[in-house]
């Protein structure tokens, strides 16, 4: 009797590792692997919105007037607006009405709230001594204070522009906890105008980065197991065609945004202080991209169902051949 005849038998088999996710040959092989990750990218991105929720309500009146005579002392920065929600379309909470909104064009337009404030007018004194106060300020009541970044550019006094006017407008960046302050402060002398603006937010929970991993883990691995089981399920048989080209639009969909919009956001974000990642979905193109999403996630379903419709005992192609 040999060893292999006494020897127990594994029970992760090749049946049970074939049955947990290995794609069929051909075409699978390519998709398969991509839209289980992106599928993984995109429950992170729902996880770290979910732990969004552990967040403290953005600045209200009271803690962002104190803040606001603190930095900018001597500036009438007239009523302090508070947001409706942690984050917003267009200023307004997200509603069934706005999800036409998200779909056609404009999702990038849900964004994080702030607490605002603005002063209009000339600047009572030059903007540089604006900027050195408030960092000075901000520095001695415990703010981290990054570079200011200053950028010019030219106004129009009327609208004829007979007389343009050179504006230098300097952002200024401070975090303290979980708050962060952003500051606009321009030399700008239209009466109409603002020449400071100020607005405080607050920065990701503790949660959002463990439950963005967390759930891309999780949905990568329900991502290679489900479509690992639809390639299977259709191989040799008359509709793993159409499986595959249904599953490989909707990956296509899918990475398309990710692939235009992650180089350019990765390098704005080296290129200017950033107290806080940009959110998770973000980096996915999403939701400024979720009519590509939907109609991708579309593609999936009919083929899951295509998949699952197929009988097991159904014949190949190269049967009927």
């Amino acid at each position: 009797m040999s060893v292999s005849d006494t020897a127990p038998t594994s029970p992760f088999g090749p049946r049970l590792l074939r049955r947990l996710g290995r794609p069929a040959g051909g075409a699978a092989i390519a998709w398969v692997p991509l839209a289980a990750l992106i599928c993984g990218l995109f429950t992170g991105a729902l996880a770290s919105r979910a732990a969004w929720e552990t967040s403290r309500p953005q600045p209200d009146r009271a803690e962002a007037a104190a803040v606001l005579t603190e930095v900018f002392p001597g500036h009438d920065l007239g009523e302090i607006d508070t947001p409706p929600a942690l984050f917003v379309v267009y200023g307004h909470a997200l509603r069934l009405g706005t999800v036409k909104t998200l779909l056609f064009g404009d999702g990038g337009e849900y964004q994080e709230s702030a607490t605002g404030a603005s002063a209009l007018g000339a600047p009572p004194v030059p903007a540089a001594q604006i900027v050195t106060v408030a960092r000075e300020r901000l520095t001695g009541a415990g703010w981290r204070v990054y570079e200011p970044q200053a950028s010019d550019r030219v106004s129009c006094a009327d609208k004829t522009c007979a007389t343009p006017q050179e504006v230098t407008d300097t952002a200024v960046t401070a975090r303290r906890g979980d708050t962060i302050l952003n500051a606009s402060i321009s030399s700008q002398t239209a009466v109409d105008a603002s020449y400071l603006s100020v607005e405080l937010h607050r920065a990701p929970p503790p949660l959002v980065v463990p439950a963005g991993v967390l759930g891309t883990a999780l949905g990568a691995v329900a991502g290679w197991l489900v479509f690992g089981w639809a390639s299977r399920r259709t191989e040799g048989r008359r509709r793993r065609g159409t499986v595959n080209v249904l599953a490989g639009v909707a990956v296509v969909l899918w990475w398309l945004p990710v692939l235009l919009v992650a180089p350019p956001l990765l390098h704005h974000h080296l290129g200017e202080p950033h107290p806080a990642w940009h959110p998770y979905w973000e980096w996915l193109g999403q939701p400024a991209a979720s009519l590509l999403f939907v109609v991708g996630a579309v593609c999936v379903l009919l083929a899951l169902g295509l998949a699952a419709a197929t009988r097991r005992g159904a014949t190949s192609e190269a049967t009927t051949d």
